[in-house]
């Protein structure tokens, strides 16, 4: 069983209120002072915590239930981190009935400043995450300061003074995740490129069409070992197609270890991905990442892909070590003139694996996807349908909507957030 999303926010937040509790007298807990100083250290727990779930570790994905969690949680942990050490900057974290003292000696002077310069370090890794209208390229080597920049609110901690010391409880628990944070961020910096799981592709096919390509590669050595409905971090090897950007494998498992990608142009380095790539490249990719998968045992099952969102169901009709395709309906949700693959191909290999395809063009709101949904709950029974979505959120919600109407149980849709940053 895997953590929610707010579960990975809110535990080390709840922990670090509840050890600074411990550590001050209780007649101080209602105070402003004592929610300041339990916000400052839930703040640098979250930014501890964001930094771990950066490092791409296995563990850290299985602990999350797949990357795209983990990205989502990291990006929740930065925002409420933020609010957390707005508080503490504004409010005093100090009282006359604790017993302070710095964990490190320096200046008052220089003690202000490092607090001044941990909370507008704080700010801009948060702002910086959350501002998609930086472009790609320079948005990545900006994040690389987040690691630099943690150091900072670290030293913010050792320099003010403080009723915590670092051989309590309290202390110890900033002290551990200080040090795996740290560790996390300079291994994704400086290890994580040439230790990770990765081999070099060469590029073969490449077929365009709608505003995507479909990208075909050739192992040059040992290929990459992945599940259908994985994907992996996708680095060209040519000047300004170098940023590492994930991308769903739309393979199953080919004997000779090729792989493909559907890859459609949807912001300024995927449009010039889309518009640059040729036969004859070479690429790193960084694989296998992710936990979509198909059900086990499942009575019926029903695929939804939006978009490039089909990727998934591309690769699970791939896998030819798959079977019970005859239980499988795959709804395709795309925007006419735009759909890649075509409705033609897509049709074609469902038709080979014995499985039902329901074209979409219409929308969410589509007559076609209502009226089948409803009808394969009938048929099948609420409980026995398992369904799988890979699709934008606005299309989750009206799937959700759908499930709650057929009485379907929300326990029995599986998906994959559609965005990462």
């Amino acid at each position: 069983m895997s953590l929610r999303v707010w579960q990975a926010v809110a535990i080390p937040s709840v922990v670090s209120f509840l050890l600074v509790l411990a550590e001050i007298p209780s007649k101080t807990w209602f105070t402003s002072n004592a929610l300041s100083l339990g916000a400052g250290v839930a703040a640098l727990s979250l930014m501890a915590t964001a930094a771990l779930l950066g490092s791409r570790w296995g563990w850290v994905e299985s602990l999350l239930g797949g990357l795209d969690r983990v990205y989502r949680a990291h990006k929740w942990m930065g925002i409420w981190a933020l609010a957390f050490a707005s508080y503490h900057l504004v409010f005093k974290a100090d009282m006359n009935a604790w017993e302070t003292a710095s964990i490190l000696e320096v200046s008052r002077h220089n003690a202000r400043l490092v607090r001044q310069l941990s909370f507008v370090a704080l700010m801009f890794i948060v702002l910086l995450a959350l501002n998609r209208k930086i472009p790609y390229n320079v948005w990545r080597w900006w994040h690389k300061l987040s690691g630099p920049l943690f150091v900072i609110v670290i030293l913010h901690w050792l320099t003010f003074d403080s009723p915590i010391a670092l051989r309590d409880p309290a202390g110890i628990w900033l002290a551990v995740l200080s040090v795996l944070g740290v560790a996390a961020a300079l291994y994704k910096l400086f290890l994580y490129p040439r230790v990770a799981n990765h081999a070099e592709y060469e590029v073969v096919g490449v077929t365009p069409g709608g505003g995507a390509i479909h990208m075909r590669l050739r192992p040059v050595g040992e290929a990459v070992a992945f599940r259908p409905g994985q994907f992996g971090f996708l680095r060209m090897k040519e000047d300004g197609l170098r940023e590492p950007h994930p991308f769903t494998l739309a393979s199953g498992n080919a004997p000779g270890g090729e792989v493909d990608f559907l890859i459609r142009g949807l912001g300024d380095f995927t449009n010039k991905l889309v518009a640059n790539t040729q036969v004859g490249m070479h690429a790193d990719i960084y694989a296998p990442y992710g936990r979509f998968s198909r059900p086990k045992g499942a009575g019926r099952e029903v695929w939804i892909g939006g978009g490039v969102g089909i990727s998934p169901f591309v690769s699970w009709l791939k896998d030819e070590q798959a079977s019970g395709f005859d239980q499988v309906t795959l709804f395709y949700f795309y925007t006419p003139g735009r759909e890649f693959p075509s409705t033609e191909i897509m049709r074609d290999m469902a038709r080979e694996r014995g499985a039902e395809l329901v074209p979409v063009p219409g929308g969410p709101a589509s007559a076609e996807f209502k009226q089948r949904f409803a009808d394969i709950a009938r048929e099948s029974g609420p409980d026995q349908v398992e369904i799988r979505f890979c699709g934008p959120e606005g299309l989750l919600r009206v799937v959700q909507e759908a499930m709650k109407q057929q009485g379907i149980p929300e326990r029995n849709i599986e998906y994959e957030y559609f965005e990462f940053r």
